[in-house]
């Protein structure tokens, strides 16, 4: 509960805002290359109006892949010299998926804690938590090391970041004394991973809850179809499309921080007028309806109509059908690029080979136990053509 009362909510509106470091400003193509200068200005004017949670990862801005270091904890520690490091609640984590014995998550925190030029992590999360890396996790001892830095005063708050599904999150949340969860969650993803019922049951736990993704990396924003923007547009004519977001976001007491990853100096501008401007109840029904037929639109997009319900389980040949028809959904939701590339690394990075759709037998088995049923073996293959091929 104490880092419940510590984050988000508490006097100054902009708290409700958190500043990510996953996007910073680039000067060119290298994701290493950061525009320090205003990197750090935009970071300063966001604690300067009251923003007081910032967060990065050990990946951050890394030009080689997601296994090396980053440039986004260095220029963390850059911006927060000067006496911003003390009001500010600093949040990195633990690259997961590189655990392979104890002392790697000690020599990566110490790692960390250099590079953050700090002696102190405020909250320090399991990166990434998804069924590929958590067994490993727990047989490796990761509540037995949170425990230790806690101790030892390496970290103050214990905490996970998620991408997987519900009843996952559900384990890890009851499965230790957790300070925060850091969850994907707008007002698409409502049912999508942790999703509602995730950020309910965190909340019942006592537990902070920092959502990422609030405009679905920027897609609910620059790639929004003509046709749900218009449904807003006249909903609410003075609304932006991020207000949109974050105002549905702020709504929800449940929620303690809702986390941007801003790139310009604009959008540091327009997100905090939004969270000083923000009041309880300021989304009002008529919102909700115009939301709902925009959820509406998107689900004409969907390929299946699968509820995750997971009659269809166990798989013979070990196929994770719901994820993967979930998958499959979201690749088709959005026409850019962009966000089915997104798709793709995601499913790479929390599917284990053996649950891959490329692995389906058809059998139709699952088809005879599908309430709906759906034609599943047709929707396993057409996921495997999208995300399995070599």
């Amino acid at each position: 509960m104490i880092a419940k009362r510590e984050l988000g909510r508490t006097g100054e509106s902009a708290t409700i805002l958190g500043f990510g470091c996953m996007r910073l400003p680039l000067r060119s193509q290298d994701p290493e290359d950061i525009d320090r200068g205003l990197a750090i200005d935009m970071i300063r004017s966001a604690i300067d109006r009251g923003v007081n949670y910032v967060d990065t990862a050990y990946p951050y801005h890394s030009s080689v892949s997601r296994n090396s270091a980053g440039a986004s904890e260095p220029l963390v520690a850059e911006a927060l010299a000067g006496g911003y490091r003390e009001r500010v609640l600093l949040a990195t984590k633990l690259p997961t998926w590189l655990i392979e014995k104890r002392s790697d998550m000690d020599r990566f925190l110490d790692e960390q804690l250099g590079r953050l030029g700090v002696s102190r992590i405020d909250f320090y999360l399991a990166h990434n938590l998804n069924v590929g890396v958590w067994g490993n996790l727990l047989a490796m001892g990761l509540r037995e090391f949170m425990d230790s830095a806690v101790k030892d005063g390496r970290i103050r708050f214990p905490a996970f970041s998620f991408h997987d599904n519900y009843g996952l999150f559900e384990t890890i949340v009851g499965s230790y004394d957790w300070a925060m969860g850091q969850i994907q969650y707008n007002y698409l993803d409502r049912d999508f991973q942790a999703g509602l019922r995730g950020l309910r049951l965190a909340n019942s736990k006592g537990m902070a809850v920092v959502v990422m993704e609030p405009l679905r990396g920027g897609f609910l924003v620059d790639h929004m179809p003509p046709e749900p923007r218009a449904i807003l547009e006249k909903a609410r004519p003075g609304w932006t499309l991020p207000a949109w977001g974050l105002n549905w976001l702020w709504d929800q007491p449940e929620v303690s921080v809702v986390l941007s990853g801003m790139t310009a100096m604009s959008q540091v501008q327009e997100n905090l007028a939004l969270a000083e401007a923000w009041k309880e109840g300021l989304v009002a029904p008529a919102d909700l309806e115009a939301l709902d037929r925009v959820r509406s639109f998107f689900d004409t997009r969907m390929k299946t109509s699968c509820t995750a319900c997971a009659y269809c389980m166990p798989c013979p040949s070990g196929v994770d059908i719901p994820k993967n028809l979930s998958f499959l959904n979201q690749f088709f939701l959005f026409d850019s690029q962009e966000s089915k590339d997104k798709c793709r690394y995601f499913y790479s990075a929390q599917m284990q080979k053996e649950e891959m759709a490329d692995n389906c037998a058809v059998c139709h088995e699952c088809e005879e136990k599908c309430p709906q049923h759906i034609a599943i073996p047709d929707f396993l293959s057409q996921a495997a053509g999208i995300y399995c091929q070599a």
